[in-house]
């Protein structure tokens, strides 16, 4: 059966899309450098992932969770970690994925699950059972899921409407993935992980219609701010057994939730990037920038605080052993980040090159 959604599209909606539309074209003509997008990017970036992982349980903070994607360890929080670095993981193969033009299908979405659950983009296949939402507290039944032999079925009509509304224009793009956000969850095709995909899902379908705005906002922190709000807009119908209402029902208030929580993001997002394209100081180093990965962000919060520093004091910051961060310093030397400031063999330290040190300025 084709997917067939059913809502309405309400004041709080259409007001919503408005206000998406406006600061849609602000961001997109804002002078934004590639310096300033490279920020803003990792920002985003980072708050998605501490975010949508927190939302299912994972126990790091945001700090904690920028010092473990440059490789820091937080002993008892390995599965934390884990979960952590497979969301980044998953999140920049769904950013790889925004400008290309291979229809949004079942290869896709098993890559991005596999990725959230193990780090590794191999294909995995949708779960052969039943899978039972249950209430943490209590243990009442929450969601009762279609059969595992519904589930590659309705998969598949997913994927036939997303192809359909991509191509067609008929929808708002925000509705498309709001509907697209939905019917993932509530298919549940896996036994777990389920609404990390369902999120980066619908990432995906924003920016393969030109909402993704480059990656620099996330959607993940205003659901966190009201999980209450979240899961109540996720449950609907009258009953929590699929088959009994829940296929049919009528997802308004989920959508609802959805623009007004994007509108939220765009606005914030739009601050802050004019605020940043304002502050603009002319000298590009995108080269620098785009060669930056989350363990060389910390260094530069070091060496912005110290100027220089021992291969000692770089691995307390960056929670990595002295012999580790021994055997990277050359590398970081070779790619134009550290010179060497005193070659003193006791007390050998570091500094950045003129260029990181310019954007250690700008942090």
């Amino acid at each position: 059966m084709a997917l067939s959604p059913v809502f309405t599209i309400t004041p709080v909606v259409a007001t919503a899309l408005m206000a998406i539309e406006a600061d849609r074209q602000v961001i997109m003509e804002l002078p934004i450098t590639v310096e300033i997008l490279a920020g803003l990017r990792y920002s985003a970036q980072l708050a998605a992932t501490h975010y949508s992982t927190q939302i299912e349980g994972n126990r790091l903070t945001q700090a904690q969770v920028e010092h473990v994607l440059a490789g820091a360890h937080f002993p008892g929080r390995e599965r934390d970690e884990a979960e952590v670095r497979n969301y980044y993981k998953a999140l920049e193969y769904v950013e790889s994925l925004a400008a290309g033009d291979v229809p949004i299908g079942e290869e896709t979405v098993q890559r991005i699950h596999a990725l959230v659950m193990t780090g590794n983009p191999s294909l995995d296949p949708y779960r052969d059972g039943q899978n039972v939402i249950r209430e943490s507290a209590s243990g009442a039944i929450v969601y009762l899921p279609p059969e595992a032999t519904d589930v590659a079925g309705l998969m598949a009509d997913l994927f036939a409407w997303i192809t359909v509304q991509l191509s067609r224009h008929e929808l708002p793009v925000p509705i498309v993935a709001a509907v697209t956000q939905y019917q993932y969850a509530t298919v549940h095709p896996y036994y777990d992980g389920n609404g990390r995909t369902a999120r980066l899902l619908a990432t995906l379908v924003l920016h393969r219609a030109g909402y993704g705005l480059k990656g620099i906002y996330s959607l993940d922190q205003h659901y966190a701010r009201d999980l209450a709000a979240y899961y109540k807009a996720l449950t609907v119908g009258p009953s929590h057994n699929y088959y009994l209402g829940r296929a049919e029902a009528d997802i308004t208030g989920f959508i609802d939730f959805f623009c007004q929580s994007m509108t939220g993001a765009l606005a914030a997002v739009r601050a802050k990037a004019a605020e940043a394209a304002a502050k603009g100081t002319g000298t590009d180093d995108s080269a620098a920038l785009r060669r930056l990965d989350p363990r060389k962000r910390l260094l530069l919060e070091l060496f912005r605080s110290t100027g220089t520093a021992t291969t000692a004091a770089m691995a307390a910051h960056l929670g990595l052993s002295p012999r580790t961060v021994n055997s990277l310093v050359p590398r970081w030397i070779e790619d134009g980040l550290l010179e060497i400031a005193d070659a003193s063999r006791r007390s050998r330290s570091y500094r950045l090159t003129p260029p990181y040190e310019r954007l250690a300025m700008r942090q």
